[in-house]
């Protein structure tokens, strides 16, 4: 497959007539629009960009504002060499969203060195504010230390004492297990084993068997997007639950429980940083949101997403320049972060956006109100306590 046939066409979100010396500013939205991810990121993710745009006024404010979109398929060649293209080609300024780990460091690493921004939104690994770093990305909606801290700490206060994780053979099942792991044992938990299968998978029967018969209280779904449903839904198929074990579900987004459905679902506990239906702010958004195109309810990522379009012009905005990438992002890191999704927050020295946490618990049928209505708030953690502590990263750029 050539590069050409996995770009998509561009989405133009705010182009107008301004004077000769206006700012011109192209976003390249890069996520997975044809597989696993595609409910969590996709087209979901261009209409909240554009939704930035547009509520950032950047056609008042005489900004030109070009977003175009392309599908990674997961695979980290196919993500470096359009990433690559867009910065030297078509003169992208800034990368937003990319799930999947291992495409996100090879955007993660061209950004660094053709000194371009990166906003990862759906990508999860916490090492991309610890070990590697970097002056030219920020972390924006969560990460697997945010996830393990908030659903593992809970299943282990609750009794799941000892796991067994299934987990997704790339880099982010590989750091949703370690950081899940280190919680689990922090908190007095034991884990007793662990099998990683195949990225994307489709039977896992053999895995579950594995985690059924190891005998722990709880099997860790280090795992997300179909992997997560197939596992969940083959679970249930085989008793499991039924049997006494708990699964805990460590990235689980409203379209997945969607997608098992309730029953199938129900008291599944997670992590996640935004509901559509948390408050007032959150639902009107969200109603925009379907009303711009948004497919199905919007997940944090896309929200995030938002969130960082909009700093990220604010940002640009208030520095007069946009061609320096790292000056971009420390402009970044200096302003305080505020919009009606995540509310008010901050930009850390290490790239880690710090704003709330929510833990959830999924509803069974009968006590959900009517569509999407899936989650109940369980708590909530504080920004300064949701993610990683600064001086645990390990980040070179933390003096």
């Amino acid at each position: 497959m050539t590069l050409n046939s996995v770009l998509v066409g561009s989405v133009v979100a705010t182009l107008i007539a301004a004077p000769a010396d206006a700012m011109d500013i192209k976003i390249g939205v890069l996520n997975d629009r044809s597989g696993i991810y595609t409910d969590m990121s996709g087209e979901g993710s261009v209409v909240a960009a554009r939704m930035a745009v547009e509520d950032f006024d950047a056609a008042g404010k005489g900004i030109n504002v070009e977003i175009i979109a392309a599908d990674h398929q997961n695979k980290a060649d196919v993500a470096s060499a359009i990433s690559r293209r867009w910065y030297a080609v078509e003169n992208v300024d800034v990368i937003v969203d990319v799930p999947n780990t291992s495409a996100a460091l090879t955007v993660h690493d061209a950004s660094r060195e053709m000194n371009k921004v990166f906003l990862g939104s759906g990508v999860a690994s916490s090492d991309l504010t610890g070990s590697l770093c970097s002056p030219n990305t920020i972390h924006w909606t969560y990460d697997t230390w945010q996830l393990a801290n908030g659903t593992g700490r809970a299943v282990v206060e609750d009794g799941g004492d000892s796991w067994f994780f299934l987990t997704a053979d790339y880099a982010f099942g590989h750091a949703l297990e370690r950081d899940t792991s280190a919680v689990v044992e922090a908190f007095g938990g034991t884990v007793v084993g662990s099998v990683r299968h195949p990225f994307p998978g489709n039977d896992f029967s053999s895995f579950l068997l594995q985690a059924q018969s190891s005998g722990a209280k709880v099997i860790g779904l280090a795992n997300g997007g179909g992997d997560t449903i197939n596992s969940i839904k083959q679970a249930s198929e085989f008793g499991i639950v039924q049997a006494g074990q708990t699964l805990a579900g460590l990235l689980v987004f409203i379209t997945d429980v969607h997608g098992i459905g309730l029953q199938d679902a129900q008291g599944l506990v997670l992590t996640e940083s935004f509901y559509w239906d948390l408050n007032d702010q959150t639902r009107e958004w969200t109603k925009r949101y379907e009303e711009a195109g948004g497919p199905n309810k919007p997940v944090m990522t896309h929200a995030g997403v938002y969130s960082a379009v909009l700093h990220y012009l604010k940002a640009v905005e208030a520095l007069g320049d946009k061609d320096d990438g790292a000056a971009v992002v420390a402009k970044m890191k200096e302003l305080p972060t505020d919009d009606p999704l995540f509310g008010q927050g901050e930009v850390r020295v290490d790239g880690r956006k710090i704003h709330d946490s929510y833990l959830f618990r999924v509803k069974s049928p009968e006590k959900s109100e009517g569509p999407w209505d899936y989650y109940d708030v369980v708590s909530t953690t504080p920004a300064a306590q949701a993610f990683r502590p600064l001086e645990e990263g390990s980040c070179p750029l933390v003096k």
